[in-house]
């Protein structure tokens, strides 16, 4: 973004408008951390703000600020529709394509509001006319931050706000512990505590909530559910519908556990295969450089970050495991090459 389109946005925002802020399907930390640390910011400059989320997300982000104010456009449409319609400017957050918010980029590509786009993914359509974009930052929510100070209202920086805003710092960077985290990310997460950020009951908040039926599940995954092809430096999990049945699944049961099958020794690959409302749900992680998004991108209809993706597969569950495993052949050699 750059400086006349800064001086645009913020003349946009010089007087009251009628806004609504979108993320995308299946929202995660970062999604809600930064569409809600938007929408505390921009009430507080007299807008109207609405912020629709395409489905429902884990009971472990309600606690957000403002989360009650949150329309879910699948089991409330009308409202949302009408929020659009009558939008000014819509916020596109964490996403780079309409097609990750599913029904409501038909609603999003058809007003006629200013678009304007927040996020870190890689090859970002062009649907909007402003962009704040930085592959390099660990989350939206580091750009959420950085557009605030842009705007010149860093000093509008509330415990609101901030809680928002570590929020997603904190989970797309799993705690501060991946290569994207960096001497500006803590500079910021300096900047969100000093303003009013809970990092301590924030962690609590996300890790600390767990049901039994989640544990169980989760030593289910780990005890039965883990398949490991050494030879390959690749581990995954998969898991069936009838499955999540049986340990009561709520949304967010499955958040994580692609990451215990990285962190084996000797491994750089990991995926996870879930069967759920009918359809096949890919998640992939990496370590070093084998890309996981041009992999999803080829292969499973999907795509996100070099080391963090998703996808889909229209195949049933088990011939998706069979197409995963005959396609690891090709890239037999990277997965081989030893972490430094």
């Amino acid at each position: 973004m750059n400086a006349a389109q800064v001086k645009e946005i913020k003349a946009l925002l010089s007087s009251p408008k009628n806004i609504v802020i979108v993320t995308h399907w299946s929202p995660d930390g970062d999604a809600m951390g930064s569409s809600l640390g938007l929408y505390n910011y921009l009430i507080q400059k007299k807008h109207k703000v609405t912020v629709i989320t395409p489905n429902d997300y884990p009971s472990f982000l309600h606690w957000l600020p403002a989360d009650n104010k949150v329309i879910n456009f699948s089991s409330k449409a009308k409202p949302a529709k009408t929020a659009v319609a009558k939008a000014d400017i819509v916020f596109c957050l964490d996403f780079n394509s309409l097609k990750r918010i599913d029904a409501l980029g038909d609603e999003v590509g058809k007003s006629k509001a200013v678009k304007c786009i927040i996020d870190h993914h890689l090859q970002p359509e062009d649907f909007a006319k402003y962009m704040l974009h930085d592959v390099k930052a660990c989350s939206t929510c580091e750009l959420v931050f950085e557009f605030i100070e842009l705007m010149g209202d860093k000093k509008l920086l509330n415990k609101d706000i901030s809680n928002c805003l570590y929020t997603g710092i904190m989970t797309d960077t799993g705690s501060f512990r991946f290569p994207s985290t960096t001497a500006k990310t803590h500079g910021i997460i300096a900047e969100l505590i000093k303003a009013g950020a809970e990092n301590a009951a924030i962690h609590t908040r996300i890790y600390d909530d767990n049901t039994e039926d989640k544990l169980k599940l989760l030593g289910f995954c780990l005890a039965e559910k883990l398949t490991v092809l050494k030879e390959l430096g690749t581990a995954f999990f998969s898991l069936r519908e009838d499955e999540l049945k049986h340990f009561n699944y709520k949304k967010g049961d499955t958040e994580g556990i692609v990451n215990y099958a990285l962190s084996i020794k000797g491994i750089r690959f990991a995926a996870f295969f879930v069967e759920r409302d009918g359809e096949i749900k890919t998640s992939f992680r990496s370590k070093g450089s084998f890309n996981v998004n041009l992999f999803s991108r080829k292969h499973f209809n999907g795509g996100g970050h070099a080391n963090a993706a998703g996808g889909m597969s229209d195949l049933t569950l088990d011939e998706t495991i069979i197409k995963f495993v005959s396609v690891l052949a090709a890239y037999k050699k990277e997965l081989q090459t030893k972490l430094v």
